[in-house]
């Protein structure tokens, strides 16, 4: 089974070796490798040249983007000026953060899933952040939710799903969009990932609204919304967070910012809220 992974990266020179390290040192290797230097200010592009010019597996392009990191286009963005140099010979891609640490047996591990399963099309493991000298799980999303700094996708769902979208939401989205195409996404708990820079760390104060655009975008509506709004804002003992969906959502609105999945699909996407909500 052929892994590709891209690895989109801004400013990373305080984790990418530990990330790359991590790849090299995978009991199974993935075929092709590429590293996305998206406009870094820092010693990034270096490093990742030590690596480059030792496995010839390993390769790096240059883009230029905003400095903002806001979440969602500009990662993509970069993710798929990347996925641009590949060629079509894999079974599954990988969007993979460069600020991860993986369990040296994280690909083996995902093979063997998605050879096993026939129907299992977004496929990772768990992010854990170090608090007190202690790696703990970043409670920001369920544990049958495979995170956006590693997921891997089948060739098969990733093209059903229509690929990554260059949106706030995107890696909510494509797990709805593969429950939609009937795939499955597997989370093996037994693989901790160690996330260096917990999510959020890096946001500026303009992307504290996408949240709630991006629910918008999902076609949400508004009740569930508001149900994800308190769930949120009470895990983070945050009216403000509560607020900024709620004010996210209504900009968006107003906007008429566009919708990123079709009629149909937001239907699927509530009735599967809504049936996750009442535990059905």
């Amino acid at each position: 089974m052929n892994f590709y992974i891209v690895i989109p990266a801004h400013n990373e020179a305080r984790f990418i070796s530990e990330m790359l390290s991590s790849v090299v040192c995978q009991t199974k290797l993935p075929r092709r490798l590429v590293v996305v230097n998206d406009n870094s200010t820092d010693n990034t592009q270096n490093i990742v040249e030590t690596f480059t010019k030792k496995h010839d597996w390993i390769s790096s392009i240059n883009t230029t983007s905003t400095n903002q990191h806001i979440p969602g286009s500009k990662v993509i963005n970069a993710f798929y000026k990347g996925f641009e140099t590949l060629d079509d010979n894999y079974d599954v891609i990988c969007k993979f953060d460069a600020d991860i640490i993986l369990p040296p047996n994280y690909l083996e591990r995902l093979s063997e899933i998605f050879t096993e399963n026939q129907k299992a099309g977004i496929v990772g493991g768990l992010a854990y952040i170090k608090k007190n000298n202690a790696w703990v799980y970043e409670n920001i999303a369920k544990k049958t939710h495979v995170r956006g700094p590693f997921k891997a996708y089948r060739k098969a769902c990733f093209k059903a799903i229509g690929g990554l979208k260059k949106s706030i939401g995107w890696d909510t989205v494509d797990t709805l969009l593969a429950k939609y195409h009937g795939w499955e996404v597997v989370v093996d708990k037994l693989l901790h990932v160690k996330h260096l820079k917990p999510t959020g760390n890096t946001y500026n104060e303009t992307s504290k609204h996408l949240q709630g655009e991006a629910l918008y975008k999902m076609r949400y509506g508004f009740i569930i919304t508001c149900i994800a709004a308190l769930k949120m804002g009470y895990k983070k003992r945050s009216f403000n967070t509560f607020k900024n969906y709620l004010l996210g959502f209504h900009t968006a609105k107003q906007n008429k910012i566009p919708f990123i999945v079709t009629k149909e699909e937001g239907k699927f996407i509530r009735n599967l809220r809504w049936r996750g909500m009442l535990g059905k």
